[in-house]
């Protein structure tokens, strides 16, 4: 446990963080922890003209390479081949039909044809979330532990975005 707490030392981590399993990636934006009540503006128009805009710059908001390219490895993967499945299907029962192996409804073929590229559209979402989003560790091959992780940072984000807006209204 000292040497856990003493490699989050010399890394510049906050050990509570390291400890509760959560790290700040490098392209996520600090969080203000410490909240102060609101009070109301006398005048909107003046609220607004006094309140402090945050400009981040786009080397802090950018994805790094490494963690894009793992994305599109990913993604192509996982919408890749139910997207040749689904354009193999029409090639598949064009040869079943045109040799009259058997008899097939039309239907089948689409329904069958939209499950695949259902599947595709998913994989493009389980690609990009599933994808590890630190630059220095690659994750597994199916990577259900960082679709995890990362679903987890992404209803976090959803929920906080929420109630600032509920906040602001």
């Amino acid at each position: 446990m000292s040497g856990e707490f003493k490699s989050n030392q010399e890394s510049g981590q906050n050990p509570q963080n390291a400890s509760s399993g959560k790290e700040r990636l490098p392209f996520e934006p600090k969080k203000n922890r410490k909240k102060t009540p609101k009070k109301p503006p006398v005048n909107a128009v003046e609220a607004k003209s006094q309140a402090p805009t945050k400009t981040l710059s786009k080397e802090q908001t950018a994805i790094p390479a490494a963690v894009s390219e793992r994305m599109l490895r990913r993604m192509g993967l996982f919408s890749g081949i139910p997207a040749v499945f689904g354009i193999s299907t029409f090639i598949i029962s064009y040869f079943v039909i045109t040799h009259a192996w058997f008899q097939l409804p039309n239907s089948a073929v689409v329904l069958v044809s939209m499950g695949f590229f259902g599947l595709s559209v998913l994989g493009l979402s389980y690609g990009a979330i599933s994808a590890s989003w630190d630059e220095e560790r690659p994750g597994s091959i199916f990577g259900w532990q960082e679709f995890t992780t990362n679903f987890g940072r992404l209803t976090e984000a959803w929920r906080s975005a929420k109630q600032k807006n509920q906040s602001e209204n």
